[in-house]
């Protein structure tokens, strides 16, 4: 079944109206009819089944059928990544995580960032785009973008991932476990190494993804990918 987004559903009224982009796709994509039954996420865990009553380009409303909430998993993934000069790498990054799993992105404004401003409403609808396409019902939280010092200093632990010499460890040799998870993911050229070690200095491990050296986009995805893995061993 199709999955629509909304962003208040209110469960206390069976009428709901899409806006006017999901009528859009409902009526004139989709060519949805009177009688159809769609699927309706608010990105909050909710949704609810909806037998279209009227539909049209500019205003579709259907009753409330079945409303199905379902739970969230226990421990989050968290990725706080420089976005990329190329912002269509960014706006792939955030379809990609989303899709496998991602509950939280935070861009970071690092010392060797080439990107210092991002359009956060045309990111958002990226990622409202992936959560139908893969029928997922949490919508993945997008932070402003912050200074990479001041997000660190909120943050109380996590990991750090960069290319520079130095100990660390396999971020695919983490002991499953119900915390959360945050990593940083840098810019394309890397943390500085001031970063890194103010990183450690406020409990940050330092990681690797693998012997390969990723693109920024890519690092950030593998991150993902691989703390997904880990999170379904608990």
């Amino acid at each position: 079944m199709d999955l629509f987004f909304h962003n208040h559903i209110d469960t206390n009224n069976n009428n709901l109206v899409f806006d006017g982009e999901e009528s859009q796709h409902l009526a004139k994509v989709l060519r949805k009819q009177t009688g159809d039954l769609v699927a309706v996420t608010d990105g909050k865990g909710l949704c609810v089944r909806v037998k279209l009553e009227y539909v049209s380009s500019r205003k579709t409303n259907g009753i409330i059928q079945e409303t199905t909430l379902h739970p969230n998993i226990a421990n989050q993934t968290h990725i706080a990544i420089a976005p990329t000069k190329n912002i269509v790498r960014l706006e792939w990054f955030l379809e990609k995580v989303t899709e496998i799993g991602v509950h939280r992105i935070t861009p970071i404004l690092c010392q060797h960032s080439e990107r210092k401003v991002i359009k956060k409403d045309r990111l958002i609808k990226i990622i409202q785009s992936a959560l139908k396409q893969s029928q997922k019902f949490y919508l993945p939280q997008l932070d402003d973008l912050i200074p990479f010092n001041e997000f660190v200093k909120q943050q109380e632990e996590g990991f750090i991932a960069h290319c520079n010499d130095g100990e660390k460890f396999k971020l695919a040799d983490l002991t499953p476990s119900k915390k959360d998870n945050c990593v940083l993911i840098g810019p394309e050229g890397d943390f500085s190494k001031e970063e890194i070690a103010f990183a450690i200095k406020n409990n940050f491990k330092t990681i690797s993804l693998g012997d390969q050296r990723l693109r920024t986009e890519t690092a950030g995805l593998v991150a993902c990918h691989t703390l997904s893995l880990i999170n379904r061993k608990v």
